[in-house]
């Protein structure tokens, strides 16, 4: 594969994290996957080792350093450590940076220092039971009452739903008059008419909490609306780039993984006399793969130099986001076929892989709902041929 460009600092950053990973973490995952919950003591432990967000200010707790690579090892070591349902990268990088984007600076100082150290813990929530994708179809609705809000409705499938203690929540703000009206809320643990609803019990990913919420009149003070009224719509926009190149860099080091336990097993298990890896189906599939992992690593990376330049497009956020986790689905496919019946047991990592797997091509955004953004652009009027391209 063709040399990366991380530098010797985060060379020793992804060093000490993976040993912090592989002390503090994954010993824990089996008793979290079976009580569908992560101890909040993860994230107060990552928080005070300087892992669980890297790049605020220091005057915030952070280390000030914005350069998504920092992100991208965090994403990779903890996918490749089958960890992936400890969601500390939501908290980090997409919860997060709401914050400081549209915040001001009493709400960035109130909250951002707790974020950092892993005290408050944060979740976004905008899918609802028939708003998914498509947040015009969104029935939350907040009304401006003198000082304060008051915010109705309900959300679904919320990652960190049960441990979170701020959760961004977008509403519509003018229903009758423009769909797209929307507004943020921080909405805290505590406040009044805030329920929790059920910890889902999922096909995959058993240690995250994926939960319901529940908003019956909360009077959410103005001091907690994020940004300017009406502007949800626009702020959600700006922040889906960004969280599908977080999904891309997750899912691609998760599909790494699932290549590695069938390539190492295609060498172990016998069949007819010889290993599987003497076969020239199992040659071919495993080539194929791996081509098609390293030339996706390749685009990845660079989407990650156009995010630290402020450059990279929602197109071609949509067009990394949909390979990785297609790649994702596809090793884990082809590593249980490999190992045959041992694949569907629970107790091997491959099996544990296919189901974690099957929501990478789901959120953040559908594997249809890609190649709809891709689609409208290479078919538009203004796209740009090949050959005219300025490079």
């Amino acid at each position: 594969m063709l040399p990366r460009d991380f530098t010797e600092e985060q060379s020793m950053f992804r060093a000490a994290y993976r040993r912090f990973l592989a002390a503090e973490i994954v010993p824990h995952m089996e008793r979290w996957r079976e009580q569908r919950i992560v101890d909040r003591e993860a994230f107060l432990k990552a928080g005070a080792e300087g892992y669980l967000m890297v790049w605020p200010d220091e005057k915030y707790g952070g280390m000030g350093d914005n350069d998504f690579r920092f992100e991208q090892v965090i994403l990779e070591e903890t996918a490749y450590a089958r960890v992936g349902d400890w969601y500390n990268s939501l908290h980090s990088r997409l919860v997060g940076p709401y914050l400081t984007r549209f915040g001001n600076e009493e709400q960035c100082m109130r909250f951002l220092p707790r974020c950092v150290k892993g005290e408050c813990i944060l979740a976004i929530a905008m899918t609802e039971p028939d708003a998914g994708s498509d947040l015009a179809g969104m029935r939350t609705h907040a009304e401006e009452h003198g000082d304060h809000w008051l915010l109705n409705g309900a959300k679904t499938y919320i990652s960190n739903g049960i441990n979170a203690d701020l959760v961004i929540v977008a509403a519509k703000t003018d229903p009758q008059n423009n769909p797209h009206h929307m507004t943020l809320f921080l909405v805290e643990r505590g406040m009044a008419g805030f329920e929790r609803g059920r910890n889902l019990v999922k096909m995959g990913q058993k240690a995250q909490d994926t939960a319901e919420l529940f908003f019956n009149n909360v009077k959410v003070p103005k001091a907690n609306v994020l940004g300017m009224p009406g502007e949800g719509f626009k702020y959600l926009m700006k922040g889906l780039a960004e969280e599908r190149l977080i999904g891309a860099c997750g899912a691609l080091s998760s599909a790494q993984l699932s290549y590695d336990l069938a390539a190492a097993y295609a060498h172990e298990r016998k069949a007819f006399g010889k290993t599987l890896a003497g076969f020239q189906n199992t040659q071919f599939k495993l080539a194929e793969l791996r081509t098609e992992l390293d030339v996706a690593q390749c685009f990845i990376d660079q989407c990650v130099r156009a995010i630290n330049a402020g450059a990279l497009t929602a197109v071609d956020a949509a067009k990394a986001k949909l390979i990785a986790s297609e790649l994702q689905i596809k090793s884990a496919d082809l590593g249980v076929q490999l190992h045959g019946g041992a694949g569907y047991m629970d107790e091997y990592p491959i099996s544990r892989q296919f189901t974690d797997a099957r929501i990478a091509t789901i959120y953040a955004g559908s594997s249809e709902v890609m190649k709809i953004i891709i689609s409208r652009d290479c078919l538009s009027e203004k796209y740009e041929p090949f050959n005219t391209r300025n490079f």
